[in-house]
């Protein structure tokens, strides 16, 4: 154990870690507070005025893909292709387009409205939820969303269906902080969770090893807990569902004749398993609650320093039988090792933008398209931490994987817009030797190194450069 924080360093740590930003504002009251009546209020579910008038977009079905797909939604009033069943035939493949008198391929404008038609829908969702986590008053359960989506990670680029990602975010939100089994339970049939592992149209004939592969390994179980045969037996009992794909939302339907019936034998355990009762077999399980605490561990309080033999058994004791995941988060931000001023955490982009945003106070909706796709989606892209785009079902790294000279170029850039867009005025009306403290305040840094507070020291005179200086500087990336 390192230096133990002392009462304002840690209820900063928990407004921080719990949120995005500790405003000057809201660490004054948590310090006269407590850090005990401080962590009930940030946990506690209330009505938050800042997150409800944020409402999610209204997302259309998108565009056939292509002209087949056109012609037989017409002949037939079925769906356009890119939205059928699994279970049926796929459909006949478009063409090459003829070359035109250039020689080149003339481009199929079916094809480009559909693929401008996605893109729109992947930005439009990104906005809103950026500017959702900005504008919550009690940010918590932004925060809980976007572990969540990082433990489920999902992306629209396989998914295609931005509907189907906003539900899958809608349902995170909703059961985030209650039985993970629920939560659990809705996730294996989440239309964008079955697409994005081609569990879709699985059946007792075909049976695809995907999701019940992934359900074990990253989400419930963890590596080492599970066998190939464990896997097979899985997939199985995972067989049956499809998408019926008529509706928007997508629904997930179940189709008894699909399903692989008798009994499997899923870690050690024999049953003739559905979909549900699989989710509660695995999820009752020591290994699942020691896998669920250890990845949030990582989230909220160390990546580098699992928690102890000791430790996580107080927090799979609190997570109980109930599978109580705010029971679990509490115990967490009560443990000593989060008070452990050594367990510092490496900002992910999407909390130093959003924390940056709500510091300096640019709400993503009041920009313009330009502002923001230059402020908010090359930033984030350039950074490699799109919403709703994970590179894999790994989800994103942690760590000093986020530190590296390229990132770094971004964040001067990202800072250098945001200055732009901000009002400065406190920072202007204060004089250039207040405005290295008043910056520090601002966003949540404790104290700033010797070599920062000089950089920070010769910007002083200009506003604008001591800013950007200060949103760039090492003490404002990590999660002290």
């Amino acid at each position: 154990m390192g230096r133990t924080l002392d009462t304002r360093a840690h209820v900063t740590r928990l407004l921080q870690r719990a949120g995005f930003d500790a405003d000057p504002g809201a660490v004054d009251e948590a310090e006269r507070a407590g850090f005990e009546a401080t962590l009930d209020r940030v946990l506690e579910a209330a009505t938050d005025k800042g997150a409800g008038a944020t409402p999610p977009p209204e997302l259309g079905p998108l565009p056939p893909r292509n002209n087949k797909a056109k012609e037989s939604k017409a002949k037939k009033g079925g769906r356009a292709e890119g939205q059928q069943d699994k279970a049926s035939p796929a459909p006949t493949p478009t063409p090459t387009p003829t070359p035109s008198a250039s020689g080149k391929p003339e481009k199929d404008p079916v094809r480009m409205a559909y693929r401008q038609a996605l893109k729109e829908q992947r930005e439009r969702l990104a906005d809103w939820w950026l500017d959702r986590m900005v504008a919550a008053e009690r940010p918590w359960a932004e925060k809980r969303t976007l572990l969540w989506h990082n433990h489920w990670a999902t992306s629209i680029q396989k998914v295609k269906s931005g509907a189907a990602m906003l539900q899958q975010n809608e349902t995170l939100r909703r059961l985030g902080g209650g039985d993970f089994r629920t939560l659990a339970r809705a996730m294996v049939v989440d239309p964008a969770l079955m697409v994005w592992l081609d569990a879709d149209g699985s059946s007792a004939k075909a049976p695809n090893e995907n999701l019940g592969r992934e359900l074990m390994e990253l989400f419930v179980l963890g590596v080492g807990n599970y066998t190939e045969s464990d896997v097979r037996q899985a997939a199985a009992a995972l067989t049956g569902w499809t998408l019926d794909r008529h509706e928007q939302p997508w629904k997930p339907r179940f189709r008894p004749r699909r399903h692989a019936q008798g009994p499997q034998t899923v870690v050690g355990a024999k049953a003739d398993f559905t979909a549900a009762t699989l989710v509660d077999h695995l999820v009752s399980l020591p290994a699942s609650h020691a896998h669920v605490a250890g990845r949030m561990w990582g989230a909220l309080v160390s990546h580098e320093n699992a928690p102890s033999k000791e430790a996580l058994a107080r927090l799979t004791s609190a997570y109980g039988p109930k599978r109580d995941s705010t029971a679990l988060f509490r115990a967490m931000f009560r443990e000593a090792a989060f008070a452990d001023a050594d367990n510092v955490l490496v900002k992910q982009p999407v909390e130093y933008v959003v924390g940056s945003l709500r510091a300096l106070g640019v709400r993503p909706a009041k920009l313009d398209e330009k502002a923001r796709r230059q402020l908010l989606g090359r930033t984030l892209a350039g950074l490699g931490q799109v919403p709703f785009a994970p590179d894999s079902v790994g989800g994103w790294p942690a760590g000093a994987a986020w530190l590296t000279t390229s990132a770094a170029q971004v964040r001067l850039q990202f800072a250098q817009q945001l200055v732009r867009k901000a009002d400065l005025g406190d920072v202007e009306d204060a004089s250039a030797a207040e405005r290295p403290d008043l910056l520090a305040r601002k966003l949540g840094v404790g104290a700033w190194g010797d070599a920062t507070r000089g950089v920070l020291r010769d910007a002083a005179k200009d506003p604008r450069a001591v800013t950007t200086a200060a949103l760039i500087a090492p003490e404002h990336l990590v999660l002290r």
